[in-house]
C-alpha cells in the first residue's frame, strides 16, 4: 500500500475529471484545458478507460452509459503526453479496466508515466461492465473479481522489487522484473465501485475508494459507514484511507455544487473532483469556463 503520502480528512485535494467523451482530439485545447486545470490550483486531473465501445443494437444487449460513438483516449498514452506539459498535476485513472489487461504489462506501463511524471501517477482501478471488451481482449469476465486482487498483489512486487518470482492461480513470473521501477514505490491503487465485495476489497488492500459521481445522500453515508467498519475490521485507520468522490454539475446550480463540496467533506472525502459532462457544454473552452467557476467554490 501507498507509503509515500499520508491521508489527511482535514485538506482536501482538488480534481478535475477530463470530459473526453466531449471534448475532442484537438491537441492545442487539450494542452489548454489540463494547464488550464494547474494553473487554476487543481491538484489532479482523472481520466475515464475504455478501450472497446459496443452498438448498443448488438446482440446481445449490452447495457451500459457508453457505447461505441463515445471516444476514449488510452490512459497511459494519455498521461506521457500530459506528463509532459504539466509540473504538479497528479494523473489519475478512473478507473482503469484492471482486469482486462496484462498484468506485467501494466506494471510497466505505470511505471513509465510514474518516471516521466515524477511521481505523479495514482491508479485507480475496477472490474468493468462491459464484456466485449473483455472478449477483445482475450480475458475471462466471469473471473475478473477474483483476479484484480492478485493483480494488485503482483503490480505490487513488480513495483517494488528488481525480480520477482511469483505463482498464483492467474500469475506465473520466474526471476524477472520491470526496469526501470517507478518513483513510487509503491504507486497508490485505489478501488473505484460502491459493490460490497469493492467496499471490503478496498478496505483490505487498497490506499483509497473511488465512488465516483454518486450524490452524498443516506445511502453514500450507508456505504461510507460500511467502508469504516471493513477499514476497523482489517486494522486500518479510516482517517488515513483516502475517498474520492467526482461531483457531476449536470443540471445543478453553484448553490448545490457548495452543498455538495460541504457534503461529502462531512462524509470524509479527502478530494473531490468536478465532473462537467452531460451539462450542456458544446466546447472545449465552455469546460474550462466550468472548472474556473467550480474552483471558486472549492476555495
Amino acid at each position: 500500500m501507498d507509503q509515500q503520502r499520508s491521508v489527511d480528512r482535514h485538506s482536501v485535494d482538488r480534481g478535475v475529471v477530463f470530459p473526453q467523451t466531449e471534448f475532442g482530439n484537438d491537441i492545442q485545447a487539450i494542452r489548454d484545458y489540463a494547464q488550464t486545470a494547474e494553473g487554476l490550483g487543481y491538484d489532479y486531473l482523472l481520466v475515464y478507460d475504455h478501450v472497446l465501445g459496443a452498438h448498443p443494437s448488438r446482440e446481445p444487449k449490452l447495457t451500459g452509459p457508453y457505447t461505441y460513438e463515445h471516444p476514449f483516449h488510452e490512459p497511459m498514452v494519455f498521461f506521457g503526453f500530459l506528463a509532459a506539459i504539466t509540473t504538479k498535476l497528479e494523473l489519475v485513472t478512473g478507473i482503469l479496466i484492471l482486469p482486462q489487461r496484462q498484468t506485467a504489462l501494466v506494471a510497466k506501463q505505470t511505471a513509465e508515466v510514474d518516471i516521466l511524471s515524477g511521481g505523479r501517477l495514482r491508479l485507480g482501478i475496477g472490474i468493468g461492465w462491459n464484456y466485449v471488451e473483455y472478449d477483445a481482449l482475450g480475458e475471462s469476465f466471469q473471473t475478473r473479481g477474483r483476479r484484480v486482487e492478485e493483480q494488485v498483489e503482483v503490480l505490487r512486487k513488480l513495483w517494488t522489487q528488481t525480480l520477482v518470482t511469483h505463482k498464483s492461480a492467474h500469475h506465473v513470473i520466474d526471476n524477472a522484473g520491470i526496469n526501470p521501477l517507478p518513483v513510487r514505490r509503491p504507486i497508490p491503487v485505489w478501488f473505484g465501485g460502491a459493490a460490497e465485495p469493492v467496499l471490503r476489497r478496498a478496505a483490505r488492500i487498497g490506499d483509497g475508494w473511488m465512488p465516483a459521481g454518486r450524490p452524498p445522500d443516506d445511502r453514500m453515508k450507508a456505504y461510507v459507514d460500511q467502508l469504516n467498519g471493513y477499514l476497523i475490521a482489517a486494522g486500518r485507520d479510516p482517517k488515513q484511507f483516502g475517498i474520492d468522490p467526482w461531483i457531476s454539475i449536470q443540471g445543478l446550480d453553484k448553490d448545490e455544487w457548495r452543498r455538495r463540496v460541504e457534503a461529502w467533506r462531512a462524509l470524509g472525502a479527502t478530494h473531490l473532483a468536478v465532473d462537467t459532462m452531460r451539462a450542456g457544454f458544446t466546447s472545449p473552452q465552455a469546460h474550462m469556463a466550468a472548472i474556473r467557476s467550480f474552483r471558486e467554490v472549492l476555495s
